[in-house]
């Protein structure tokens, strides 16, 4: 008998217009579409278009109007300053409102760009509703990002306005941002016609007079701004994702389609009611941030938590369940590495047992691969189900979840379980033929792509056709490898560059992560796969270990080699691993494998942009270095 996530499945591939066009009625539409999936363009396809519509008004209007003005619209919680302030819906709107005025001001109307660059501060919603407000284009800037990298996205997308903070706080480091603002815009080949600063009590930056203004000062006496209609087809925002030529790809994402596509996913996958406090533990200068800190919860009138803080060190690794506990959280969705930074600091979860979890109902992990030894472990403690699910910055909203608001499927650890309603997924062997079930293949969509999805790249239609539909032609390349098991059941094993050829056998590093994580004394892991001129390449183990294990580093080595052959077989040639303090990684927590594969492979590389900490890859070139890897390199970025 079909259940209701089978009927919504088979629907969304039968009838895409039936099904999107009818999930388009939970929204408020100034003009109604005239065509639900607009395919005269193949394959730039287009949703709702000829419809009229505003992201601002249905993420914040239209529940002051409903009646749930008083209802908590932001919970901002920040342990490294020591603030909780509570936003309602009516404030919001308020806030918004002026702070369009002031943006309109200084000339931005609809179709400009104003490019973010801010902290995890509700000012930086503010900005980025505001911008959605007036029909203009944001473009969200990760906070403390490098001048050069901030200066190639100014140049790209050539905001009228650029909207930032004197300071940003990690830990208990303050960063200021104004100087690394003042540098990329000195960079740029464009310049701002006004930067607009929110100042922060722990760095206050200087203002440059002529350019500058003071938030606070401007939006206090700026005239509210009503909301401006635009095409669902128009953009809402750009968001720059890193490419492999050194220039960011500019992911753009519609108005119309978006909505309907994040609306739709919170009461069908996060199966979230309005009202409900739900938190993305991310940062708004990441996808995550974008869907899930702000769109998404607000389309749907629930209470979004914005943090400012670390899983652990903020004050320990308990602030999770603190913050859990105190705003009656129900629905928690994070990366993989925050519950693994988790369990290294606190292995038994002893933390846990501090705080009331009663109101916590579900987890969900996205962002990188969730091993399973992760998942099980959140699993035992928290007692509440836990779900990875799959999407990509591209994509905008996971390809493949638990649908837990349509009917909830046995986990499978290792297994984002199933294809979401409107992803038609396929794997492709390398002749480009369907894979059998079981067989690890490239993960690809066959077009067009549900709503909400990217439309195309920032003045770069050419690379969006090159980077993602040339390679498979008729579908969307995710850039993952996988297999689809008997039950339909999706597995991500890696990237497709992280699929490593060991004599001829096509092996997924994630599969040997999968074992090393399981050992007992490992907190994470990665797996790359270093040149070898017999075989091609070999397999090459980091560990990081649990606090407290006092066991000999050579002796969890030699365990954790062992287990691979055990698990994986001899075929995997897995014989070198070494132990670790802490891994590379972007601030959005996925490990920087290529980079360790470069210095492993005595290649030159540029220091990846997104890195969390730059002082953790001499650590890296140190530890290969005691094992025949990494030999000095006269011109090493680290």
């Amino acid at each position: 008998m079909s259940n209701a996530y089978d009927l919504a499945y088979e629907r969304s591939l039968k009838d895409p217009e039936g099904f999107w066009g009818e999930a388009a009625q939970d929204l408020v539409w100034e003009k109604p579409w005239s065509k639900v999936l607009d395919d005269s363009n193949k394959p730039f396809y287009r949703w709702f278009t000829g419809g009229m519509v505003n992201t601002c008004y249905n993420a914040v209007d239209r529940h002051v109007e409903e009646g749930r003005g008083d209802q908590a619209a932001i919970i901002y919680d920040s342990p490294v300053t020591g603030i909780i302030r509570r936003i309602s819906y009516a404030e919001l709107r308020d806030q918004v409102a002026r702070f369009a005025g002031l943006l309109a001001a200084q000339g931005v109307a609809k179709g400009d760009r104003v490019i973010i660059y801010m902290p995890m501060v509700p000012e930086a919603l503010v900005a980025m509703l505001a911008s959605a407000r007036l029909g203009a284009v944001h473009s969200v800037v990760f906070g403390g990002f490098a001048a050069n990298e901030l200066a190639t996205r100014i140049a790209d997308a050539k905001p009228k306005v650029v909207v930032s903070a004197s300071c940003g706080i990690e830990g208990s480091k303050v960063i200021a941002y104004k100087p690394l603002l003042d540098e990329a815009i000195r960079l740029s080949s464009h310049k701002p016609e006004r930067c607009i600063i929110y100042q922060r009590p722990q760095a206050l930056a200087e203002l440059q007079p002529g350019r500058d203004l003071d938030w606070k000062t401007e939006a206090a006496k700026a005239p509210p701004h009503a909301c401006v209609p635009v095409a669902a087809t128009d953009p809402l925002y750009i968001l720059y994702t890193s490419g492999t030529t050194g220039q960011p790809k500019g992911v753009v994402r519609d108005n119309g389609g978006h909505m309907v596509a994040l609306k739709w996913t919170m009461k069908h996958i996060y199966n979230v009611k309005p009202g409900e406090v739900y938190w993305a533990a991310s940062d708004v200068g990441w996808v995550v941030g974008h869907s899930y800190i702000v769109y998404a919860p607000l389309l749907h009138g629930c209470t979004t938590v914005v943090y400012e803080g670390k899983p652990v060190g903020t004050p320990d690794a308990g602030a999770f369940w603190r913050v859990i506990a105190q705003h009656r959280v129900r629905t928690l969705f994070t990366a993989p590495t925050a519950f693994r930074a988790i369990k290294r600091e606190d292995p038994k979860a002893e933390m846990l047992a501090r705080y009331d979890l009663s109101s916590f109902e579900q987890l969900f992990l996205a962002g990188e691969r969730s091993d399973p030894d992760t998942l099980a472990w959140a699993e035992q403690h928290l007692k509440v189900p836990v779900i990875d699910h799959w999407w990509q910055t591209e994509t905008g909203w996971a390809i493949a979840a638990n649908c837990m608001g349509l009917h909830p499927f046995p986990v499978k650890h290792g297994s984002p379980t199933k294809v979401v309603p409107g992803w038609d997924v396929q794997v492709l062997d390398d002749a480009h033929q369907p894979a059998k079930p079981g067989q690890v293949g490239s993960l690809v969509v066959k077009l067009p792509l549900p709503p909400g999805t990217l439309a195309t790249l920032w003045n770069a239609d050419q690379r969006f056709l090159d980077s993602y539909l040339a390679e498979f032609p008729g579908y969307y390349k995710t850039g993952d490898a996988g297999y689809l098991d008997e039950d339909g059941y999706v597995y991500v094993m890696a990237r497709t560059d992280d699929i490593i050829n060991v004599a001829g056998h096509r092996l997924s590093t994630g599969a040997m992560e999968e074992v090393l994580a399981s050992h007992p004394d490992v907190a994470e892991c990665a797996v790359i796969g270093v040149a070898d001129q017999l075989k091609g390449q070999l397999p090459l183990g980091f560990l990081v270990l649990k606090a407290g294990v006092d066991k000999p580093h050579d002796q969890v080595v030699k365990e954790a080699v062992q287990l691979v052959r055990e698990r994986i077989g001899p075929v995997a040639a897995f014989k070198t691993c070494t132990v670790v303090n802490r891994l590379p990684k972007t601030r959005s927590g996925k490990i920087l494998r290529g980079t360790m594969q470069k210095i492993a492979d005595h290649q030159d590389f540029k220091m990846p942009a997104t890195i969390d900490d730059p002082t953790i890859l001499p650590e890296i070139e140190e530890a290969l270095s005691q094992i025949g890897y990494a030999k000095a390199r006269e011109n090493s970025p680290v």
